[in-house]
């Protein structure tokens, strides 16, 4: 929605990391670029597209059941930048391989910051910085050196 102001965007990009999936095409463009990491796997690269987005959020929901985000900071706006500090929670699954056996169900914390390019009222770039790290050792996730 172009009338939405950087704040009331930045808002909806929480809900969107909420799971609220339908919110994406009136908030976020179709040639949209994440400039983050993939948290658990997936190729750098593969970092253009809308549906990229989606994907990510319903894997992040997938791994964390009642995922929740909450802004802490922000939003800040600089031109066309918005940036907020956020923390999420919620239960991991069990998901993935290479985690503690005790680790479903256990509640996991996390705290990052996102920063958002917007034009024409959608946001159009994605730069995430998260304590990934924190987030593994929580579940306790063990990784072998090649």
């Amino acid at each position: 929605m172009p009338d939405q102001t950087p704040a009331e965007l930045a808002a909806a990009w929480v809900d969107l990391w909420n799971g609220d999936l339908a919110l994406s095409p009136s908030i976020v463009a179709t040639d949209f670029v994440s400039h983050a990491a993939p948290l658990f796997g997936g190729a750098a690269a593969d970092n253009t597209g809308r549906d990229l987005l989606e994907r990510w959020i319903s894997g992040a929901h997938a791994v964390f059941a009642d995922l929740r985000f909450k802004v802490q900071l922000g939003p800040f706006q600089d031109g066309d930048f918005v940036i907020l500090r956020w923390k999420a929670q919620g239960t991991y699954t069990g998901v993935l391989p290479g985690t503690a056996p005790n680790a479903k169900g256990r509640t996991v914390e996390f705290y990052g910051t996102d920063t958002l390019r917007i034009s024409d009222g959608l946001i159009r770039e994605y730069w995430a910085n998260a304590d990934s790290l924190w987030v593994v050792q929580q579940i306790g996730r063990q990784y072998v050196p090649a």
